[in-house]
């Protein structure tokens, strides 16, 4: 009896092996987590110029904590139903002008990225009401990776940032 057991039992116990070590090699390990580029960017002096109505602009110093660039693609509020990024470039004929600043903001790793009147900012157009000089407004920021980063701005009066907008010359007014 013992001769016809024990090659049983080590076909039993060879073939457990193999069945074990096949679901070992098959497993994976959950992936590590990643960090939503959100979670570097910040926001310091974040404001929007004060407007009765037609368009404004919203300034700040953009941060970013982390090792990797932060790209910023769009930004949203219930301010304005349409939002650009802009950049402030000189044309062909030397004047200073406004233009939508294609491939978004990039906020460098462990850098800063300035929002500043006569320069680049985030530009409402045709404002849902009037932004008045020490009222809030909230802000929504889509990043390349998909995460969003939100801050709160008030408005300020502000006689400057009167640029013009490149290709359309009804744009400028109360910027």
């Amino acid at each position: 009896m013992t001769l016809t057991t024990t090659p049983r039992i080590l076909v039993i116990a060879v073939a457990a092996l193999l069945t074990l070590s096949g679901c070992a090699g098959t497993a994976t390990a959950p992936a590590a987590p990643s960090t939503p580029a959100a979670d570097g960017l910040s926001i310091t002096d974040p404001w929007v110029k004060s407007a009765e109505s037609g368009m404004s602009a919203a300034f700040g110093v953009l941060e970013n904590s982390s090792d990797t660039d932060i790209t910023i693609t769009a930004v949203s509020s219930e301010a304005a139903p349409m939002i650009e990024l802009h950049e402030t470039v000189e044309n062909d004929s030397g004047a200073m002008v406004m233009q939508k600043k294609e491939g978004g903001f990039v906020v460098p790793a462990g850098g800063s990225y300035e929002l500043a009147p006569g320069a680049n900012h985030i530009m409402l157009m045709g404002l849902t009401a009037p932004l008045v000089a020490g009222e809030d407004s909230s802000f929504t920021a889509t990043l390349s990776d998909g995460s969003t980063f939100d801050f709160t701005a008030p408005a300020k009066d502000y006689s400057g940032a009167n640029e013009t907008y490149e290709g359309d010359t009804n744009m400028n007014a109360d910027k």
